[in-house]
């Protein structure tokens, strides 16, 4: 019988933390991050959509499972969790420009923004170091955000010169 999550939550609300939001986000601030963007067509419009996400980690080898955390209040994942299938692109150091657009709130974010089509059709950002089609397979609420779990199918590994890093609140570049 496989073993039930543990979790230390029980539904209640915790004691309030003893430093604020700022002095949070400053201190996890100092452990730099990579980029990525996660696309697909809106399956209500046929339009690209897609989000920024500097949360992205492996989960599982075996199966092949990627993470990544989506603010409750982005109006772009609803349309990206009703789609079939995703495109996380792992961006590269040249493509601070797509990561900005991709992380505004409204309009149409892919204006500007070169892309090609996964083999579901998803879009992956031209140009990224390496994409991932993937799935949706579980989430999880956590607090401010969603940790989403996907299944990846196929994946494309296109090399590049450097990441596109995030670091203390700015985008930043790997110093040789």
């Amino acid at each position: 019988m496989a073993e039930a999550p543990r979790t230390r939550w029980n539904g209640a609300h915790p004691a309030p933390a003893p430093f604020g939001s700022r002095e949070f986000r400053d201190a996890l601030g100092r452990f730099p991050t990579g980029v990525v963007a996660v696309a697909a067509h809106d399956p209500h419009t046929g339009r690209p959509v897609g989000l920024a996400a500097n949360s992205f980690t492996s989960v599982s080898l075996d199966p092949p499972l990627v993470g990544f955390c989506v603010g409750r209040a982005s109006t772009s994942w609803p349309a990206l969790r009703s789609a079939p299938r995703l495109a996380v692109s792992i961006l590269g150091a040249d493509q601070e420009e797509a990561s900005r657009r991709l992380a505004a709130r409204g309009g149409d974010k892919f204006s500007g923004i070169a892309w090609h089509a996964s083999p579901s059709g998803a879009p992956v950002v031209e140009g990224s170091q390496a994409w991932l089609e993937c799935e949706v397979e579980a989430e999880h609420p956590a607090g401010d955000h969603i940790i989403v779990v996907a299944r990846v199918h196929h994946l494309s590994d296109q090399g590049g010169t450097a990441p596109l890093l995030y670091y203390r609140g700015e985008y930043r570049a790997l110093e040789k």
